[in-house]
């Protein structure tokens, strides 16, 4: 057997326990229906994109706690805007919802793209979300320890609302939403798969966070070595802590999946290491497919995956 396939083996092999709690499901149903009750009250401004294919709308919506969410919707022009097939797009920590021309090749499928903020990060969302607990040098430490107020509880919400979004438009095939990202992004791809999965068509994850969360920690490893900081401080609060953050544990959701999946590693991948998004990925029961980049760190397969998807997409599409 030689080293690659040795690798690969216990890749695939890994199957660490799960950390889900018994109320689990109750929690991220009665999550859901909290989100439901606010309003979503969707605005879109037109934007000035130069370009006579594409129609540009600045939108809004509310989130979770009524946090103004922004983002972008992008229409082709040259397609009949009638059952439109729309990629929802979830960008990488510390990120923001991009530039119109990030979606270009997603446009030139004939599909219409949402792309959002994720709430107190890089972009033009704020949040209203209050934090008794955890360090607020980093949100994914904010209210560590309390599942109710913990960060990503909010942010999860923001992305199913984004669904929400498209269901408002006449013109959006709502049999045919893929939501898609990278890294914190790909977590996010992950987790609306599993909590929405009676809307989502297919998900996209390269590069994936928020698998196997405690190992994420120990090995202080991407955006949670915050948390292993905030744990050098409070000793104390280690179970508490694991406890809150098992509810956001993507591996936990993984079994609740439906729709056909593509992921992507880096097998250099310190951020994000591969193995830790394998606790996610062999719990996954519908169709699914990954990409192993060997000798590739957090970039992972960059252009080369983008080409991949556009791929995948245009099969699963029927094109």
């Amino acid at each position: 057997m030689s080293f690659a396939e040795s690798i690969l083996d216990e890749l695939y092999e890994y199957k660490p326990p799960l950390t889900r709690r018994e109320d689990f499901d109750e929690f991220w149903e009665g999550t859901i229906a909290k989100s439901q009750e606010v309003p979503l009250e969707p605005e879109l401004k037109p934007y000035d994109y130069p370009s006579p294919f594409v129609e540009v709308y600045d939108i809004t919506y509310n989130g979770f706690d009524y946090t103004k969410i922004h983002g972008w919707y992008i229409i082709p022009k040259f397609v009949e805007k009638k059952s439109l097939p729309c990629i929802v797009h979830y960008h990488g920590y510390g990120g923001n919802r991009g530039r119109p021309a990030d979606f270009m090749p997603w446009i030139m499928l004939g599909m219409a793209v949402i792309s959002i903020d994720c709430r107190d990060q890089n972009g033009d969302t704020g949040t209203r979300a209050i934090y008794s607990s955890g360090s607020t040098q980093s949100v994914v430490c904010k209210g560590i320890l309390d599942k109710n107020e913990y960060y990503f509880r909010s942010v999860y919400m923001d992305c199913i609302r984004a669904i929400d979004f498209a269901y408002t438009r006449e013109e959006i095939d709502k049999e045919r939403i893929i939501v898609e990202g990278g890294s914190q992004g790909g977590a996010l791809a992950m987790a609306v798969a599993a909590l929405d999965n009676d809307r989502v068509f297919a998900s996209l994850a390269d590069v994936p966070s928020n698998s196997n969360i405690e190992k994420r920690i120990e090995g202080s490893h991407g955006s949670f070595s915050s948390v292993t900081q905030y744990l050098k401080t409070h000793p104390d609060k280690i179970e508490k802590v694991y406890e809150t953050l098992s509810y956001f544990d993507t591996m936990n959701m993984a079994d609740r999946i439906k729709c056909p999946v593509l992921a992507s590693v880096g097998l250099q991948d310190n951020v994000c290491p591969a193995k830790l998004y394998f606790a996610t990925y062999n719990r996954i029961q519908s169709q699914k497919d990954i990409k192993i980049y060997p000798f590739n760190g957090h970039e992972g397969g960059g252009a080369i995956q983008n080409e991949v998807k556009l791929r995948y997409v245009q099969e699963l599409m029927g094109g």
